[in-house]
């Protein structure tokens, strides 16, 4: 009922946002079911991303609505971002720019890996 999809403009390395299938735009349409399963995956993320990058946590959450940064508004979906203890840095501030460590297919082969791993 939802997928696992890697953010192509990451806040960190190993940014992932779970999406539902559906396409509804806001949280109260989803299903009781489609809530159940935004969790399973949820958990299915961070324990991919915990067996790949080790973070020392995450932010997990979902921007409802245009006001709220939602790039999509019209289809509700949850960001998972590792976060490791320091990585807030100057360049944000100093050059309207964000470092990321890893390129994308780096990430996606690593997270893919140990999804094979988890299955088999």
């Amino acid at each position: 009922m939802c997928a696992i999809i890697m953010n192509i403009y990451p806040y960190n390395s190993g940014h992932v946002m779970i999406v539902p299938f559906a396409h509804k735009g806001t949280f109260e349409d989803l299903t009781e079911k489609e809530h159940l399963d935004i969790m399973s995956e949820t958990g299915l993320a961070i324990r991919l991303l915990q067996l790949t990058s080790h973070p020392d946590g995450f932010n997990f959450g979902a921007n409802l609505g245009r006001v709220s940064g939602a790039g999509i508004a019209e289809h509700v979906h949850f960001h998972v971002v590792p976060r490791w203890s320091g990585d807030v840095n100057f360049m944000p501030v100093l050059a309207d720019a964000k470092v990321i460590s890893e390129g994308l297919e780096q990430t996606y082969g690593r997270l893919a890996e140990a999804l094979d791993s988890l299955k088999g």
